[in-house]
């Protein structure tokens, strides 16, 4: 072989094994009758059905705001899907993740202990597209914790007309409603922007389909 064929050889096998190396290691928790994939799962737990984030992160300096903490159920991508269950948070937000394609594409709901008018990035629906998170919600409305107890969630989500919407103690919030017809279909996660808290009895029920290119039925 010449030199210059191995060189070319080597070369991709080391673009290779680069690639491999930085690519985002991935664990896996079992709760709540399913698998979720986490980052790194030391930054959670899983203790009498409870799932729990112990560690809170910002988004890497200078990288797009977008959350990072977040278990992604091991599922085909639902193209209709309700998620139930409680929540408890530790400070002030919770989040719902849902039609995700990857870590640069996906929608969220964040739950928080602020009016959306008061803080317009908290207590709303986001969407991410491969920048920072947009709101894509309106402002009206109460906070949605108004305590630290275990509240219970419902977040709905249909596909086919874009739409999702959140429920927190029962109560619907102009704050969680939100349509978008880029991203239609993809799973489901939990976790929380820069802060930490605890899952239970969630359960996820819906319409799932084959993967493809987003944005189309």
């Amino acid at each position: 072989m010449r030199y210059a064929t191995v060189m070319r050889v080597f070369a991709v096998v080391f673009v290779f094994l680069a690639v491999l190396a930085a690519a985002p290691a991935a664990d896996v928790l079992n709760v709540f009758g399913g698998k979720w994939t986490v980052e790194h799962a030391s930054d959670w737990s899983v203790e009498n059905g409870v799932l729990r984030l112990k560690v809170s992160a910002e988004p890497p300096a200078g990288q797009p705001r977008r959350p990072t903490k977040i278990a992604l159920l091991d599922s085909k991508p639902y193209r209709k899907v309700t998620i139930e269950g409680e929540v408890k948070r530790n400070a002030r937000s919770l989040i719902l993740v849902y039609a995700w394609q990857d870590e640069t594409h996906y929608n969220y709901a964040h739950m928080s202990s602020d009016a959306a008018a008061k803080q317009v990035v908290h207590n709303g629906m986001f969407h991410v597209f491969g920048g920072e998170r947009v709101r894509m919600s309106p402002l009206d409305g109460p906070p949605s914790f108004d305590t630290q107890d275990w509240t219970p969630i419902k977040l709905v989500f249909d596909g086919d007309t874009g739409r999702c919407t959140v429920e927190v103690a029962g109560r619907k919030n102009p704050s969680l409603e939100a349509v978008d017809m880029s991203l239609r279909w993809g799973r489901v996660g939990l976790g929380s922007f820069n802060e930490t808290g605890d899952f239970r009895n969630i359960r996820v029920t819906g319409e799932t389909r084959e993967p493809g290119p987003f944005g189309h039925q």
